[in-house]
């Protein structure tokens, strides 16, 4: 009974669209994996210190995942500048992502959302990723981006199709700055 229950909800959430602007934020407790050893995050506890930008990606150790998550942690210092606090999510497990941000030299703070359970809250989860080169993976986040304001109402929400497509990183600076 729990298994069918879970599996219906599960499909509800992968049938869902996007979240978009005006609606509150699903709130999430996600690891990553940091010098320290594990560390849970909680986007309610991180929405006190400011808005959050939430950027998903498919996969860590693949091309445009990198492109994205190494010129985003280049620019640091001006999501800092505007109160904002940046995480890169993705399916990887924490010891990946890890791995991955040392070897390219990925200073956002990566969360390991294992189980899909937040890319499906947020509507991005691909029901099959890439099946045309043989992977179908379900739950796979597509590559998205979400401004949540202090009160964890989202004020700007971008999700492609298209792995290859990177997210309008001005626009995301731009909703930072009238939050400011």
């Amino acid at each position: 009974m729990v298994d069918s229950f879970q599996f219906k909800l599960t499909s509800l959430l992968m049938s869902q669209k996007i979240l978009t602007i005006g609606q509150p934020a699903p709130d999430f407790s996600l690891s990553s994996k940091t010098a320290e050893g594990p560390k849970h995050f909680t986007l309610k506890e991180t929405l006190n210190k400011g808005p959050v930008v939430l950027l998903f990606f498919p996969m860590a150790f693949t091309g445009v995942c990198t492109e994205e998550m190494c010129s985003v942690s280049s620019e640091l210092n001006a999501y800092a500048a505007l109160n904002a606090t940046v995480f890169g999510i993705s399916g990887d497990n924490p010891f990946a992502q890890e791995a991955w941000a040392a070897k390219e030299k990925i200073s956002v703070t990566l969360l390991s959302d294992y189980e899909h359970h937040v890319a499906e809250a947020y509507g991005v989860a691909y029901e099959s990723f890439l099946p045309e080169v043989g992977l179908g993976m379900k739950g796979v986040p597509k590559r998205s981006a979400f401004v949540i304001d202090r009160s964890g109402v989202i004020q700007y929400a971008e999700s492609s199709e298209n792995p290859k497509q990177l997210p309008n990183f001005e626009k995301i600076k731009a909703c930072l700055a009238e939050l400011k």
